[in-house]
């Protein structure tokens, strides 16, 4: 697979945010759905800790994006959806430790999840070589 990210100089350079503005890729595409701070029997790990949370996510989403084949250096977009946008510093510290360049194309945004005391939900796509 090839992948590269885009950060032309007319935007803002989003690298070291862990992120690009623009990836192209080729290959086969993972779609892998929003995933949350439960563990393999629906318990909801670190309650109430953000950090605690996001880690916990971010390790669903290995698992996910493992089960199809592909890897963190495997995704070209990453969506993020946290309750209260003031923990956006602490996804993105979160997000460099599973991450790295080229980074994906990502949004975070605030929002109401599925259930009150999750706090983060990350999904993404990946792109995997079709050989």
């Amino acid at each position: 697979m090839t992948t590269s990210g885009h950060n032309p100089p007319e935007l803002w350079d989003a690298r070291p945010a862990g992120m690009s503005q623009a990836v192209s890729a080729t290959g086969r595409i993972v779609v892998v759905s929003g995933q949350v701070a439960l563990d393999a029997g629906g318990n909801i790990v670190s309650p109430g800790d953000f950090e605690g949370q996001a880690v916990q996510a971010f390790e669903n989403l290995g698992l996910a994006l493992a089960a199809a084949g592909a890897t963190f250096a495997d995704v070209v977009r990453l969506g993020s959806y946290v309750t209260d946008i003031s923990n956006l510093g602490v996804l993105r510290e979160v997000r460099l430790r599973y991450l790295s360049e080229p980074y994906p194309a990502a949004t975070a945004l605030e929002a109401g999840l599925a259930m009150p005391e999750l706090l983060v939900e990350v999904e993404a796509m990946a792109v995997v070589s079709s050989s």
